[in-house]
């Protein structure tokens, strides 16, 4: 296919199946949360609006939920079929490890998650509310697992390899692996900004279409102030991690730096924009500026940065790849940091929801935490290359024994499949966030909190008739 061979292929369709799958869980751990503060600030102030935004982003939760279930099943299955190799050689690491996400995270999100989406009217509110906070909690230690098996993978420790396969001897050093902390906190803080600017997006489109109510203000307002606190902090938790990065994966970072030489002696400079030639070993077009690098990555003005050429060719990752993928979630980042300090300013001047340059820039801003995060992880798959398990295994060794055609075969079904049903999905999720959160439907319904009679929430049936009047339609503010 195309000149490829069968692991060039198996990569690829790696590359696909978890790039469309962590879309899903990075918005399942933010909403859940989000759902989460918005269940005990209902019931804390018994604001309306609270109310309102539960059930709205309640049902585009469960539609989510179950795209990022399915997917993830499919992926769980390739660690066998496409990379047994692999499996058969970490498997005692990284398949305990899954299987503890499964009984803990997954159980716990099974045993809440009914109660959370159809309990509202036949459960009391503090067990509702608990229901929320343990499905939350669910997702945090679902990424703590996974998170975990990857890292792992990047920064191996706590083991013996016998007889050709990994044995583990210290639990404890395995799970916590060197890079585990920082890549724990990076990922969960870029779910929370991801789920944070989807929500604002979603405000934002109202509000640009007329819609002006207390529920899509509370939206933009609670994502703003999301913006503003977190996104400075996912620069610092960045910059920490890429420490940890350098100490124990220095041709990574040479790689996303695009830094090949240290012949000449002087500080790394940082190169802005270029392009990596790997048959040249260097970055043409570069745009650099002297010391910076140096200062980034080893808070010195003398200190190098290891280079490309330090390392031999066949341990170098593809820098061309890595360089871009790292520069675009890092500018997306700046650019979240950007929103965020533009909402505070004005808010001070009363103009956070009439602004159109600004809404327009948080519309367009909606997928940009969800584009860093595949980004990211490009940066740090890619960058982990020609690795499977850095150092000790290559991923051309870790390859099921699969033909070329084979490979292409489930490659081309895999795209179809997943474009029909999960862009089917993402359809029918942005038909719930087009029709907007029903204000006010207490009073209209006769419906309270956790616990009181009322219509039974169905978040699965929530695109009812009268859809596409309603989105036609303009929502006028409540006093």
């Amino acid at each position: 296919m195309f000149g490829l061979e069968a692991l060039d292929l198996a990569r690829m369709q790696f590359a696909f199946t978890v790039s469309f799958h962590i879309i899903f869980p990075a918005i399942t751990i933010g909403l859940a949360s989000y759902l989460a503060v918005l269940e005990g600030l209902w019931l804390k102030t018994r604001e309306e609006v609270y109310r309102d935004l539960y059930h709205f982003w309640s049902k585009i939760f469960a539609v989510n939920f179950g795209m990022g279930v399915v997917s993830g099943l499919v992926m769980a299955y390739q660690f066998g079929t496409n990379w047994s190799a692999f499996s058969d050689f970490a498997g005692a690491v990284t398949g305990p490890l899954l299987t503890y996400e499964v009984l803990t995270a997954f159980f716990l999100e099974a045993g809440f998650l009914g109660v959370m989406l159809f309990g509202w009217n036949r459960v009391g509110p503090g067990l509702h509310f608990f229901s929320t906070v343990m499905v939350a909690i669910g997702t945090i230690i679902s990424t703590f697992w996974i998170l975990a098996s990857n890292s792992w993978m990047q920064t191996p420790q706590g083991f013996e390899i016998i007889d050709g396969r990994v044995v583990p001897v210290d639990w404890f050093a395995v799970v916590f692996n060197p890079s585990f902390p920082y890549r724990l906190v990076h990922m969960a803080t870029a779910a929370f900004l991801a789920t944070a600017f989807f929500v604002g997006a979603s405000a934002a489109w109202h509000l640009l279409r007329g819609r002006d109510n207390p529920g899509i203000r509370k939206m933009l307002s609670m994502a703003m102030w999301m913006a503003l606190l977190v996104a400075p902090v996912q620069a610092f938790i960045g910059d920490l991690h890429g420490l940890n990065t350098l100490k124990h994966q220095p041709a990574k970072i040479a790689a996303m730096e695009g830094h090949w030489d240290n012949s000449s002696g002087e500080a790394t400079p940082l190169i802005l924009f270029g392009w990596p030639d790997m048959e040249r070993e260097e970055t043409r077009f570069k745009v650099e500026v002297p010391y910076l690098g140096s200062l980034i990555l080893t808070h010195s003005l003398d200190k190098q940065v290891p280079a490309l050429k330090e390392f031999p060719k066949e341990d170098r990752p593809n820098s061309t790849v890595v360089f871009w993928s790292f520069r675009i979630m890092a500018g997306l980042g700046m650019l979240m940091i950007l929103t965020g300090v533009w909402s505070l300013w004005l808010r001070w001047r009363g103009g956070l929801f009439h602004s159109r340059p600004f809404l327009y820039l948080c519309l367009w801003m909606g997928p940009s935490g969800l584009i860093a995060i595949l980004a990211g992880w490009f940066t740090t798959e890619m960058g982990r290359q020609p690795w499977v398990v850095y150092g000790l295994m290559r991923t051309a060794d870790a390859v099921s024994n699969h033909s070329v055609t084979q490979m292409s075969l489930t490659l081309v079904s895999f795209v179809v499949v997943y474009f029909v049903l999960f862009g089917a999905g993402l359809g029918y999720m942005m038909r719930l966030v087009r029709k907007g959160p029903v204000t006010n439907e207490g009073k209209e319904q006769g419906i309270g909190g956790p616990g009181q009679h009322r219509t039974p929430a169905r978040p699965l049936s929530a695109t009812e008739e009268g859809m596409d009047d309603d989105e036609n339609a303009v929502t006028e503010p409540r006093n």
